[in-house]
């Protein structure tokens, strides 16, 4: 069955992000909630809901135009639009009679075919069909989506012993490719996979920190990246979840969870938490919670609470040798501190939770790990973290300890390991003690599976080619967040060759969190500093014609960016023949921040987009203005949706909503475009020359008399206008690339010789932040 149409039944934070993602997929949606007693307008709920969603940060809209796909209304007076819905989705309180009687209301209007499912995660799916006819039961399932649900990719699938397999398989493929969904098949079972062992290692993290006396910067050292955790760790996270939610959760599990499970022992809410929520310390919808921002005057400073006493403090770095002087999780775990006793302390009780709840919550040790990936952004999941501790090791020091070591990692002690490549393909350990290998789905390819099976065709130390059959050869990134530096743009050089003499097409993609944050400002301001000017402008003047050979490359060449595509990255990007984004992919051209501007074509290629774009009006001005205003203001896109709005991204660049299925989307572009591919003809446009440059100058004076520009942002500001307006050209020649291009070079020569400019590069790279000077 296909799903052109989708309902929402309650319109409550959960429901209506899950209407506004499915929005986001270009699919139709009604969103339905009760009428409030004495309400003029019997909407109001619903309408409420989209209206804060138009408002939410971050934007639960890939786009604001995704809102007019939303249909609002009342299930007293609407429940008549389900009828031609293909799925109906059920988000409303935790209240099984409230949801029966829902369920009866949606089988007397909804299609034979529908299909119902309900977001619960408390609720046993044999409760909320029971009493309701076969039809309904044939056709329900539960549908867990995490909040919020456009960007956090799990989504939790389990059905009954009556749910036909046909309607399981058609949302779970819908949920896949259309919204970007990991799909997880989970057994019914209470909390699932992710709530279920996440809300056990919150307890357990922050109970163990308390037992041993460490401060939440310590443990969330600890807990953080040195176990592949978001740098939130176990604390902060709890900060952003909200700290009052864990009680209900703790109760919900206690009441569903078995007398002998060990959830119980965990199921505490220490003294000082229920200060906390008392006081309104409910994390960071609330005043704070185990951090907090206390401001004195204009000054904002980060506090964090004693967790002894309950009182904060000016919050400090966890520093403990544990961390500072490990590098393997093997080494933390067994480093004679406290932050060793703690990281095995709280690893030994997770993973053996983990351990002895498959298959349980699972058939397979590789679902939960996927679970745990994406619901919680571990970069591992427990059975790889097992693997990194060594199976082996962890169940004897288990039992040298005294407790229980789970019959799976006995299993896995005896063999080796839960996760083996063979063959170059990788497999996982099943409860059988046999190996499985495991399949990809069909639209899935994913570069570390090419890894396993192939070396590289060129590599050096910041990216290498990999071959990706069909005569696709594949550009990956691989210095520090993938920033552009000579090595790449060398790489390009040899990839342009190499395809030219024995391959078809390139796609330019990765795997890392971003596709690219711009340059190598490092080595810029290293050269800077050593008034090295011939050699950057070398470099300068480098990019651009590498990035002009990959315009003009005999054969396509794809982008696949998703994450961050920011300056240089950006402008990797404006010179391919296409891309094929991800819908997370957040673009612009970010370098005034750092004092300098688009030096790498960036400012040619907006132009040109812009000049020549079919839907603008009003002569040469408005194009100009539109571009000033973006690299000026240093706008980013906060979705690709959004990239198309400001031609980042064209109009026939497409989307993909589902990162694992970016690389292979991309590669079926490429290969779509290869015959009778021709490079695009060099453009020349006229620009308004010194006309529009005053008008932008005129602008920048205003923003700063007004104080929202510095001083600096009007040098960087006025060089900007100066290569946008084409210098002193008249507005009846014709502007080329090259002249362009000289113009992006010569302004950014004459701003990296600037004081501010080199300030601004140092405090971006020692804080990361912008400086406003």
């Amino acid at each position: 069955m296909d799903i052109r149409k989708v309902a929402v039944i309650g319109a409550g934070v959960m429901g209506a992000g899950i209407a506004a993602h499915i929005a986001n997929a270009g699919v139709p949606v009604v969103l339905l909630d009760i009428v409030p007693q004495g309400a003029s307008n019997r909407n109001i709920v619903a309408e409420t809901a989209v209206e804060k969603l138009l408002k939410s940060d971050p934007a639960a809209f890939m786009h604001k135009r995704n809102a007019r796909l939303v249909t609002t209304g009342n299930i007293e007076d609407h429940m008549n639009l389900l009828a031609d819905c293909d799925w109906i989705i059920e988000a409303i309180i935790e209240r099984l009679d409230l949801k029966q009687n829902l369920y009866k209301k949606i089988d007397a209007v909804r299609r034979a075919d529908a299909v119902v499912s309900s977001n619960t995660s408390t609720i046993p799916l044999q409760d909320l069909v029971a009493g309701m006819p076969a039809s309904f039961a044939e056709h329900f399932m539960i549908t867990h989506f995490f909040n919020p649900p456009r960007y956090m990719r799990l989504l939790e699938v389990a059905s009954g012993v009556q749910t036909q397999p046909e309607v399981v398989q058609a949302v779970s493929q819908f949920c896949d490719v259309k919204l970007g969904k990991g799909v997880v098949g989970c057994k019914d079972s209470p909390g699932f996979i992710a709530n279920r062992i996440g809300i056990y290692w919150i307890q357990t993290a922050i109970l163990a920190a308390m037992e041993l006396g460490l401060t939440v910067e310590e443990a969330d050292a600890v807990v953080g990246k040195p176990m592949g955790i978001p740098k939130t760790g176990v604390f902060g996270l709890s900060d952003l979840v909200g700290i009052d939610l864990m009680p209900h959760l703790m109760d919900s599990m206690k009441r569903t969870l078995p007398a002998e499970d060990a959830f119980h022992a965990k199921a505490i809410i220490p003294a000082v938490v229920s200060q906390m929520i008392q006081e309104g310390y409910t994390g960071r919808k609330g005043k704070g919670g185990f951090y907090r921002l206390n401001r004195l005057g204009a000054e904002k400073i980060k506090e964090s609470i004693n967790l002894q006493t309950g009182e904060y403090s000016k919050s400090q770095a966890g520093r403990l040798d544990s961390v500072a002087n490990t590098r393997k999780l093997a080494d933390l775990v067994n480093y004679p501190d406290k932050g060793g006793q703690y990281a095995w302390q709280v690893l030994s009780q997770v993973l053996s939770y983990a351990a002895s709840l498959v298959p349980a919550i699972a058939e397979d040790i590789h679902s939960v790990d996927t679970a745990m990936r994406l619901g919680y952004n571990w970069k591992y999941g427990p059975f790889e973290l097992i693997d990194q501790l060594g199976a082996k090791a962890v169940a004897e020091r288990l039992t040298a300890e005294g407790l229980s070591v789970p019959p799976l990692l006995k299993l896995a002690a005896e063999v080796g390991s839960f996760y083996r490549v063979q063959a170059g393909k990788l497999q996982y350990l099943t409860t059988a003690g046999e190996y499985q290998t495991i399949e990809r789905p069909a639209g899935v390819l994913l570069l570390e599976d090419i890894k396993r099976t192939s070396k590289p065709v060129a590599k050096n130390a910041s990216a290498s080619l990999w071959d990706l059959g069909d005569g696709v050869l594949c550009l990956e990134f691989t210095s520090k967040m993938n920033a552009m530096d000579p090595q790449i743009l060398g790489m390009i050089q040899q990839a342009i060759s190499l395809v030219s003499k024995s391959y078809k097409a390139l796609v330019i993609y990765n795997e890392a969190s971003n596709f690219s944050v711009g340059a190598n400002l490092g080595l810029l301001l290293f050269a800077a500093n050593i008034a090295s000017w011939d050699q950057i402008e070398s470099m300068v003047k480098g990019g651009q014609e590498t990035y002009k050979a990959m315009k003009y490359a005999p054969f396509p060449i794809v982008g696949a960016p998703a994450g961050m595509a920011l300056g240089g990255g950006c402008e990797v990007l404006l010179h391919c023949s296409a891309v094929q984004a991800h819908a997370e992919t957040y673009m612009g051209l970010v370098e005034v921040g750092v004092g300098v501007i688009p030096g790498w074509g960036g400012c040619k290629e907006m132009l040109q987009r812009w000049v020549t774009n079919k839907r603008r009006s009003g002569g040469l001005l408005p194009p100009v203005i539109k571009c000033f205003e973006m690299i000026s203001t240093a706008t980013v896109s906060k979705s690709a949706q959004e990239a198309q709005d400001y031609l980042f991204l064209r109009p026939s660049d497409a989307i993909t909503m589902n990162r694992d299925r970016l690389l292979a989307d991309a590669k079926t572009r490429a290969l779509a475009m290869v015959e009778g591919y021709q490079a695009p003809e060099p453009i020349e446009i006229n620009l308004p020359g010194p006309t529009a440059r005053v008008a932008m100058e005129m602008a920048v004076r205003d923003f700063q008399s007004m104080g929202k520009a510095t001083p600096h942002d009007g040098v960087v500001s006025n060089q900007l206008a100066y290569v946008l307006s084409g210098g002193d050209t008249d507005m009846l020649d014709k502007v080329s690339e090259e002249q362009l291009l000289q113009l992006e070079r010569t302004a950014f020569m004459n701003l990296l010789r600037t004081k501010n400019t080199l300030a601004r590069m140092e405090t971006m790279l020692e804080t990361g932040k912008p400086l406003r000077n």
